[in-house]
């Protein structure tokens, strides 16, 4: 009989670091502790400082989110969400991946920007350009947007209806993969000093597109980046959601209370992405959940319990009313919470209300809500957590997990220091990839850097 550890024959636990360009993101009001730098977001040296830890954990990726607008729908006003630095202020989370790609050899960056307000010729030349900088280690998490304060400011009366900005992000990505894909052919770049020729006129090619929402005729201005084509992650759960990502997806970032509701999802991603004529498995299914890691189970729920009585309950329901549009200012504590169709991301409300485990109040949701967002929290020694990581990820059928943070740096100095080297003594972490391996290859869900043959952007190539 093998004394082998069963576990270091199980498929590694993916992780990226999931994090905004503000002040609080997915914890409410935990700014305000003394050993909180999140306020430092203003400085290159907070995103350095963090990349290079990242990178020492062996983690994949540091995911960015971003809004576009304030999270207003709590009490009517943005003042709760600004009081709390709830996602406001918040800064472009583009700006500093080049300063972060210049410290690190291996960490990826997937970085989230909507369709709904950018013109796809000029995001597709910023995607690229970063992805050349950056030896091809960029990632973009394709949004659609669910704030009508943003759809105000960028020109729209109201938002788009839900469903028409998935149609509005098909025809976008449309655009970007011929440009990626097919505007320069592989040998366009002939870099031929001794004729005077940097490309090929003959094999640079107008992409001619005229649809419903974009027309762009001309060509690309870029010439192919490493990648071509970003590694494509998507955050949609709703049935509209998971249908664009069973086209488009590599990877999936979902968010849920429990282990079952993950589940649920994934589920349904997977035969989405079945029937879209993939391979159910191509596509890597993170979850998003806090860990709160000290040497002893006892020392890490003493310090989530900390966390939770100085966190913002205000600053919490102003980030549940934005993600889903339902104002909860004038419900009692005990109210039961009750589902309403909104245009605001739909599977956030329906994560809570159509809970067949429980039954949740309006304090309910702000307690938990309050640190880690709308995903759990594990607290506990290495070994604890570890084993609830793994327990998680076989009950959801995930493949990795976007670790969001109660304070900075230190929850993710803490998963770094104490629950990496834990997942690697059980033979769960990813291969650590030799400096210029792209995103892709380091997560295998391509043909080598570029997309796979069996991707939909793939059919664009010349």
């Amino acid at each position: 009989m093998s004394d082998e550890n069963p576990r270091t024959t199980a498929r590694p636990l993916r992780l990226n670091a999931f994090a905004m360009a503000c002040v609080g993101h997915q914890a409410a009001g935990l700014w305000a502790r003394p050993e909180d730098r999140s306020a430092d977001y203003r400085t290159l040296r907070h995103w350095t400082d963090l990349a290079r830890l990242l990178e020492r954990g062996g983690f994949d990726a540091l995911f960015l989110a971003d809004v576009l607008g304030t999270y207003d729908v709590y009490g009517g006003s943005r003042d709760a969400a600004v009081r709390a630095a709830a996602q406001v202020p918040v800064n472009d989370p583009l700006g500093a991946v080049s300063a972060m790609a210049a410290v690190t050899e291996t960490l990826g960056f997937g970085l989230t920007v909507t369709t709904t307000y950018e013109q796809p010729y000029s995001l597709a030349r910023r995607l690229t350009t970063l992805d050349h900088l950056t030896d091809g280690r960029i990632a973009w998490n394709v949004v659609t947007g669910y704030l009508d304060s943003a759809a105000r400011n960028l020109g729209f009366e109201r938002q788009v209806a839900h469903d028409e900005r998935y149609d509005v992000a098909e025809e976008y990505l449309e655009v970007c993969y011929k440009l990626w894909e097919g505007s320069w052919e592989d040998g366009a770049v002939v870099r031929d000093a001794a004729r005077g020729v940097y490309a090929d006129p003959a094999k640079v090619h107008d992409i001619g597109h005229h649809g419903k929402y974009f027309d762009v005729p001309g060509a690309f201005l870029c010439e192919p980046s490493p990648q071509r084509t970003p590694v494509i992650f998507q955050a949609g759960s709703s049935p509209r959601g998971q249908r664009f990502a069973a086209r488009h997806a590599e990877c999936v970032f979902i968010i849920a209370p429990t282990a079952a509701h993950a589940r649920r999802t994934v589920d349904s991603l997977r035969a989405e992405v079945e029937r879209a004529g993939r391979d159910p498995r191509s596509v890597q299914v993170y979850a998003g959940l806090t860990a709160v890691v000290r040497p002893g189970d006892a020392e890490a729920h003493a310090l989530l319990a900390d966390y939770r009585a100085h966190a913002s309950r205000e600053g919490a329901l102003a980030l549940f009313g934005g993600w889903t549009g339902v104002d909860l200012a004038d419900l009692a504590p005990d109210a039961p919470l009750q589902h309403v169709s909104t245009d605001a991301n739909t599977s956030a409300l329906a994560a809570f209300t159509r809970d067949a485990d429980r039954r949740w109040t309006v304090d309910d949701l702000a307690r938990f809500v309050a640190v880690g967002g709308r995903g759990p929290v594990l607290a506990g020694s290495p070994a604890t957590v570890a084993d609830e990581l793994e327990s998680f990820a076989e009950e959801a059928d995930v493949d990795g997990f976007n670790l969001m943070y109660a304070t900075l740096p230190g929850t993710f100095a803490d998963v770094v220091d104490h629950l990496v080297p834990e997942l690697d003594r059980r033979g769960r972490t990813a291969a650590r990839p030799a400096p210029g391996t792209t995103l892709r290859e380091r997560l295998g869900s391509g043909n080598g850097p570029r997309l796979a043959d069996s991707h939909t952007g793939s059919t664009h190539r010349r």
